[in-house]
């Protein structure tokens, strides 16, 4: 029988890997982030990964590059068109309007975190399969509710080390203005020797051409009429209130008259964080306000506004930064036996320790004293325990303090409640 080697199976291009160390930076920011949220008041949702296609078209816009390129579709085995999400808002919105959430007290606040999935061409910091924290309140149109959305969003970064982005703000406007507005610039990118492409968009969803990266298009557009600039009363106040919140909130921004996000349901206030250190994938997180996004999908007609956080493009933001976020620490304690007997009695000691709250580990197989000391060190752990027939017979453990070096022996019954207080720091 002649042996055959199998081909090593990667994972899917475009979908990263986390493994330790990094997944311990990974969760330390995202957690972070879904803290902050849990302490402004929001409540977790816990959202389907795939919902029927129509949700996304409808509510996303079938002419946003989202839909009409990006969305992973396929036909489930009962023949219904469904998709990986692609974002958050709209299966926040579908399920607020299904389980009736919008019938109690608002702003109805949810906040949640996950995989979220767009056919892109993969390159640092883009990936198909993203990892995004989000938050939506819906219900009141309300300027300080955006000026504490975007807060909110600045805390989350701030709060993970993040010192070099910086916010980017303006107005879309709203129905009393948008379609005016619509129809100058509409008239003016027309006039321009647009490529075919770029001109059936204009003709479609002129605001998305502002959004073009490339540089000709940029040139030609330079001179492009702003929403700012056509601004309603109306939405002119909104604007001015949200900005004056972010001032009493000593939240720094910049105002950003050609910023277009990339989904159609936007209105009034808008907002993106960027860091430079990036590159050409400078967002790491954003959002705005939907007016008519409810009503779009079924619902009452009810306003909302909600950010999505990249943790992957944060992750790169502070790997640019040279910042780390999480304890690279694996464990505090880290369990040596030195026989069968002792390993018996060692092992039922780490659960103790565990079910104290304290991260705990131990040497398995038949290592040696030297070999499992290098595992102690590998993981990052503050103290060893060393526990072998003489600490057994007089029931207690070595206690090795690896920072100063020190040790002491404790008797088995005090372990926990003695290396509590200097883990915890009680």
């Amino acid at each position: 029988m002649t042996d055959k080697k199998l081909n090593k199976i990667s994972a899917p291009k475009g979908v990263p890997d986390y493994v330790p160390p990094a997944s311990a930076q990974f969760i330390a920011v995202r957690d972070t982030f879904a803290h902050h949220i849990r302490l402004a008041g929001y409540e977790h949702i816990e959202l389907p990964i795939f919902e029927d296609t129509t949700l996304f078209a409808r509510g996303v816009g079938e002419s946003t590059d989202v839909v009409s390129k990006e969305m992973y579709t396929f036909a489930d085995r009962g023949g219904r068109s469904v998709t990986l999400r692609p974002e958050g808002t709209a299966g926040v919105m579908r399920a607020v309007i299904e389980h009736n959430l919008d019938r109690g007290q608002l702003p109805v606040k949810l906040g949640y975190y996950g995989p979220f999935f767009r056919y892109e061409r993969p390159q640092a910091g883009r990936y198909r399969q993203l990892q995004q924290v989000g938050v939506e309140a819906i219900g009141v149109d309300d300027p300080t509710l955006d000026a504490e959305v975007i807060a909110l969003a600045d805390r989350c970064f701030s709060s993970i080390g993040l010192k070099d982005y910086r916010l980017e703000l303006t107005s879309l406007g709203d129905a009393t203005c948008r379609p005016a507005y619509r129809e100058k610039l509409q008239e003016f990118l027309l006039k321009l020797p647009l490529d075919d492409a770029t001109r059936h968009r204009a003709e479609i969803n002129p605001l998305r051409v502002l959004d073009d990266k490339r540089p000709e298009v940029q040139e030609l557009t330079a001179d492009a009429p702003l929403m700012l600039d056509y601004l309603s009363p109306q939405a002119r106040e909104h604007f001015e209130a949200v900005t004056g919140c972010l001032d009493d909130l000593g939240v720094t921004y910049v105002i950003n008259p050609r910023m277009v996000r990339g989904l159609d349901y936007y209105t009034k206030t808008c907002f993106e964080f960027v860091h430079d250190g990036l590159g050409a994938q400078s967002g790491i997180g954003g959002g705005g306000r939907y007016d008519g996004l409810m009503a779009q999908l079924g619902g009452q007609e009810l306003s909302g506004i909600g950010f999505g956080l990249g943790v992957d493009r944060a992750l790169l933001a502070l790997e640019a930064e040279h910042t780390q976020v999480a304890d690279p620490a694996r464990v505090d304690v880290y369990g040596v036996a030195l026989g069968a007997p002792a390993k018996r009695r060692l092992l039922t000691l780490i659960n103790e320790l565990r079910a104290a709250g304290i991260r705990a580990d131990m040497s398995y197989g038949d290592r040696g004293l030297k070999g499992a000391m290098k595992g102690a060190d590998r993981a990052g752990a503050r103290f060893a325990l060393v526990l072998g027939d003489r600490e057994l017979d007089a029931g207690i453990v070595a206690v090795k303090n690896l920072v100063d070096h020190t040790q002491t022996d404790v008797p088995l019954g005090q372990v926990a409640e003695t290396l509590g207080h200097h883990v915890r720091g009680q």
